[in-house]
């Protein structure tokens, strides 16, 4: 037990990373400020038979035991802890746990806070790190298929004449469906567009619909596999009543001249394929360019032998699940309602999160030793990059990302990304 400043500290190490303190403030510390927070009170209080700011002191004290003990408390505690960790040169990673807090006038303030520190973290040489980065292939048939895919987004929908429905048409209904062999209404769904041969149609859907021609109606029973994708629908079977409305098919346009200049400002379908590869070939470089810093990142985590701090890793799990859950909410998926059991979700994703944190960690630990820095001039550009992507004007989302305290985030993103650009210069890199 030592005592630093008449305030007592017991230390104890709990793990490499976990720490705990038992704090003890003397009486005279937590008296002299309850005397003081009172009077605050006394200042302020209305009691009848007294006038404002001549009520006794002891009154004070009885009247509003609670709320100056509380006051007192959220006052010496934080007080306490940042002298101890400060006189110990600790940095917490999240903010202390406090508990067993005692605490009564003309009695010492006690408590026991825990808290995570950063365990020491030697990158090592970096010049032994060695990496492969192959060179980039395109597929035989990927121009083909960016040029069919493009194809069939500018294709036209015509309506059908004179034939019943086929594979590949777009068709509109209007449906009934209710739980098969009851007697109640069913829910009622108006002009609802199916593309025949579609992944997501229910089973056998399209085959009760071929053949159909616009104007007719049929009902029929769906029958759900046990092992259906969607576990509310899995093991069911639904009556359906439908009436074909509209019948289109698609028609895809020519792959010509005309086809390239309604795409873009391209004069012939061969520059068209030019540009088309030069895209491909970018973007193959690029994901290259991702899996060596991937695979770097890996060889920095794998360089941590030490235990990293729980709460680092909680802390990633959270980012995870909530830019899962913002993807979700873009494709206007409600992610309450969308069937994810996120603790399994959060399991699936903690030990890439542990290996995230520690590759966070090395590079924290380099940028430091080698003075890596990041500019407001860097900081400006990365925001006016997101903002023209994003729809907002850099001003406005600078102030938003300030207000989330994001813009930090957003500096030690920046900032580890120039330390990785660092190693691979001092790193082994084969580029095949």
């Amino acid at each position: 037990m030592e005592s630093k400043a008449t305030v007592k500290t017991e230390f104890a190490d709990l793990s490499e990373t976990k720490k705990s303190v038992a704090v003890e403030i003397p009486s005279d510390i937590v008296d002299a400020q309850i005397d003081r927070v009172a009077r605050s009170y006394s200042r302020q209080a209305r009691i009848p038979g007294f006038r404002q700011g001549k009520v006794p002191p002891t009154l004070i004290k009885k009247r509003f035991r609670e709320q100056i003990l509380h006051d007192v408390a959220h006052d010496l505690i934080p007080r306490a802890i940042d002298e101890v960790l400060r006189e110990r040169g600790l940095e917490p990673v999240d903010t202390p746990d406090v508990k067993d807090v005692t605490l009564d006038e003309g009695q010492a303030l006690t408590f026991t806070a825990t808290f995570e520190t950063l365990p020491p973290i030697d990158p090592g040489p970096l010049d032994t790190i060695s990496l492969r980065r192959p060179a980039v292939t395109l597929e035989e048939n990927a121009l083909e298929q960016t040029l069919t895919q493009l194809q069939n987004r500018a294709a036209r929908f015509e309506p059908v004449e004179g034939r019943g429905i086929e594979e590949g048409d777009t068709v509109t209904l209007d449906v009934e469906r209710k739980p098969a062999g009851e007697g109640e209404k069913g829910d009622h769904h108006h002009d609802v567009v199916v593309e025949i041969g579609a992944k997501a149609n229910p089973p056998g859907f399209d085959d009760h619909l071929k053949g159909l021609e616009s104007g007719a109606d049929k009902s029929f029973t769906i029958h759900y596999p046990e092992d259906y994708a969607i576990k509310e629908m899995a093991g069911t079977s639904l009556d359906y009543a439908i009436k074909v409305k509209d019948i289109r098919k698609r028609v895809l346009p020519a792959l010509d001249d005309e086809f390239a200049k309604d795409v873009g400002e391209f004069d012939t379908l061969e520059a068209l394929r030019a540009r088309i590869e030069q895209d491909l070939q970018r973007e193959a470089e690029q994901e290259a360019d991702r899996n060596l810093r991937a695979d770097l990142l890996k060889e920095l985590a794998a360089r941590v032998t030490v235990d990293i701090p729980d709460s680092l890793v909680e802390r990633e799990l959270d980012r995870r699940t909530e830019e899962f859950a913002r993807r979700l909410m873009d494709q206007n998926i409600d992610p309450r309602r969308a069937n994810i059991d996120w603790d399994q979700f959060r399991d699936s994703q903690r030990d890439a999160s542990r290996e995230s944190v520690k590759s966070a960690l090395v590079l924290d630990e380099i940028s430091r030793r080698e003075n890596v820095t990041v500019s407001e001039e860097e900081i400006d550009k990365d925001v006016a990059q997101y903002a023209e992507r994003s729809g907002l004007t850099p001003t406005a989302l600078r102030a938003r990302l300030e207000k989330e305290g994001a813009l930090s985030r957003l500096a030690a993103g920046l900032r580890r990304e120039k330390t990785i650009d660092y190693v691979l210069s001092q790193a082994q890199v084969t580029r095949d």
